[in-house]
């Protein structure tokens, strides 16, 4: 008979859910936005030319629509300890509401909105499910990103720990 691995999901765990995270506040710069859009290729004047997006119905420069992407992530409020190794991106959705701008300060709070255990080919894992709301010093929301983590248990790296392998 196979010993039951213990479940990665607890009520300690579970209490994250629905919590509110202290804000991540990002003050939008043009050097970032500039070398942002240069790292990803984009040479769209709104986001590099000062003189030509001043022209644009934005009348000045813009960041590109991932530029959220590259911001620090804000910690969830309550730690959530997960009792496993490695973190995967299981995927974003994001939503855009208004451009944003250099010269903004931009926050961002985080909600985790679901943590589900589900059995993947790795063994247990947990699925995290969080909310990301991004709104800028006037309290316009900007942007809102889902984001889906999975934090898989590697029974294989335990295996390896147990015989005296070292990561």
């Amino acid at each position: 008979m196979t010993q039951q691995a213990k479940p990665l999901l607890t009520d300690e765990i579970k209490r994250a859910i629905g919590v509110e995270s202290e804000p991540t506040v990002m003050a939008v710069e043009r050097g970032h936005v500039q070398r942002f859009a240069e790292a990803i290729g984009d040479s769209n004047p709104l986001f590099t030319d000062e003189k030509r997006a001043r022209k644009s119905r934005y009348g000045g420069v813009i960041a590109p629509p991932t530029f959220l992407r590259a911001a620090p992530r804000p910690e969830p409020k309550v730690e959530l300890r997960l009792p496993t190794t490695r973190t995967l991106d299981g995927g974003s959705d994001w939503e855009y509401f208004e451009p944003v701008r250099v010269g903004d300060v931009i926050s961002a709070r985080l909600t985790v909105v679901a943590i589900v255990e589900r059995q993947v080919s790795l063994g247990h894992a947990l699925f995290v499910t969080q909310d990301v709301v991004y709104t800028n010093q006037i309290g316009e929301k900007v942007q809102r990103a889902r984001l889906a983590d999975l934090e898989p248990r590697h029974h294989l790296l335990h295996d390896l720990e147990a015989v005296g392998h070292r990561r």
